[in-house]
Parts: structure tokens; sequence; C-alpha cells
């Protein structure tokens, strides 16, 4: 990686040599003056380095690429075995009851369902929004399917408020009922999610906010939160939407169709 910063560093030089030429005559070729003369350029044209740099690499790909390759070689060898890749299945078995039984969960659907469905979700997740239609056409199409809920805030300080409100609406509504009149108001806006949009899609849901903004202070939004974020990280959940489907972690909104396919085959393995 040294080697990599070093070879950016000789690009901006060499890329800059026409813009400093004059001045480096003037220094008499001393490599400390033009070494001077470069810094102070690069520090009072800030915004020039970046578009030097890609012109430079546009122009020279080779040279790019021998840097890559110099770095890369200089990295410690990792054992690229069939251990280097930890089945994500293994871990989702060894926290099922944490995925799937929570008592801090949002749970829907057939609560005694063959197969389990679970979403980690952001309020402010674009592809999460588009998802939406997929998770209530399962509920609706699909009678043994559970589905679960998990909120995870990893959009910025609006997705966390969000995600406060949501998880004290599930604990003022056991039945899920009114949280996913909830969940359907928050996530179908357009618009971005906080404190204050998932206040009001509570109260249009038909809760108490007034007990909301008693619960949103609670332990359990705190444990509830971090109990998500670290079985993202025991499972391999790298965005949002990202859903556990029987032992299988799927990765992005795959549509209707492919949440079917990937149940579907959850439900062969399961019997």
């Amino acid at each position: 990686m040294n080697r990599l910063i070093a070879w950016i560093a000789g690009a901006a030089t060499i890329a800059l040599l026409p813009l400093l030429l004059t001045s480096a005559i003037r220094a008499q070729d001393s490599q400390h003056e033009l070494a001077a003369l470069i810094k102070q350029y690069l520090a009072t044209h800030p915004d020039e380095l970046g578009a030097i740099v890609k012109d430079y690499v546009v122009n020279h790909p080779d040279v790019l690429r021998d840097a890559l390759g110099d770095s890369i070689k200089g990295q410690p060898v990792v054992n690229a075995g069939p251990s280097a890749a930890p089945d994500p299945s293994v871990a989702v078995k060894n926290n099922a009851r944490a995925l799937f039984e929570s008592p801090h969960q949002v749970t829907l659907g057939n609560p005694h369902g063959d197969v389990t469905m679970v979403e980690f979700f952001d309020y402010n997740c674009g592809f999460c929004k588009g998802a939406l239609p997929a998770m209530l056409t399962l509920l609706k199409d699909d009678p043994k399917l559970k589905v679960v809920l998990k909120e995870w805030p990893i959009l910025g300080p609006g997705s966390v408020e969000a995600a406060n409100v949501a998880i004290a609406a599930r604990m003022q509504d056991p039945t899920g009922q009114k949280y996913l009149a909830f969940h359907r108001k928050l996530l179908g806006d357009s618009g971005p999610a906080n404190k204050e949009t998932a206040l009001a899609a509570a109260k249009a849901a038909g809760l108490d906010v007034t007990r909301l903004e008693r619960d949103m202070a609670s332990d359990e939004v705190r444990t509830t939160i971090d109990e998500t974020m670290d079985l993202a990280r025991i499972i391999g959940i790298t965005g949002t939407p990202g859903y556990v489907i029987g032992d299988t972690v799927v990765a992005g909104a795959i549509g209707v169709a492919g949440l079917k396919d990937q149940i579907g085959t959850a439900r062969v393995h399961a019997n």
C-alpha cells in the first residue's frame, strides 16, 4: 500500500511538471526546492489533484497496474483454503434463536410457519422501500411463511431515530398489526425517515405517541439495535435489505420471484 501511495504522489508530480517547469528552472534544479514548490502548489490548488491524477492514470494505465501488482506482492500471503470463507449457514444455525425467536423482533405472518424469512432493513434505504411490496405479497400469498423484521439503522442519525420509534411501536403492539401499518406508511413514503416522520406514521397507525416517546428512551430500544448489529456482523449481512431465509443469507432486493424461489428451496431442505 505504501508503494501505491508513493506512485500516486509520483503521478501527481509528473503530471504537474509542465505547470512547475519554469519555477523548477529558477530553483536551479534543486530537488528540495522543487519538492517545496510542488507541495505549495498542491496546498493552494487542492481541487486539481484528483483531476490531474485521473488524467495521468487514463493515459498511463500500465503504471497503475504495475504499482498495484507491487503493492499486492508486498502483502502477507493469506491461506485461501476452505477455511478462508466461513459458511454463512453455520453462523445462521449457531444464532438461530436470536435470528428467528428473539423477544426483540417483529414477527408477522404465521408465527409457526414452516419457513422463516428474516429481513434486515433501514427506513432510509431506497432498496428497502422498493422491496416492501414483495414482503407484503409474500405475507398475503404464503400462509405458511413466518416473517421477521429487524431494524438495522445504518444510514445515519435519521435512520436511528426512525428505528427507535419502530421498536417502541413494536413494544406497544404485540400483535404486529399496528406495527405493520406504521411500517408500511414510513417505508412507503418517498421522503427521508427521522423521528418526526416516524412519529407521524405511528400516529396515523393508531399508536399512542405519548407512550412511544417514553418507550423510545428505554433499555429495550438499545438492546434491540445492539442485537441486530451483532447478528448482521456475525452472519455476514453487509447491506440493506438483507435476508435470512431458512439457513441461507440472501443479499439485496431480489424481488418477489427471487424470494419465492429461496423460500421454496428452504422448504425442500426443511422436509
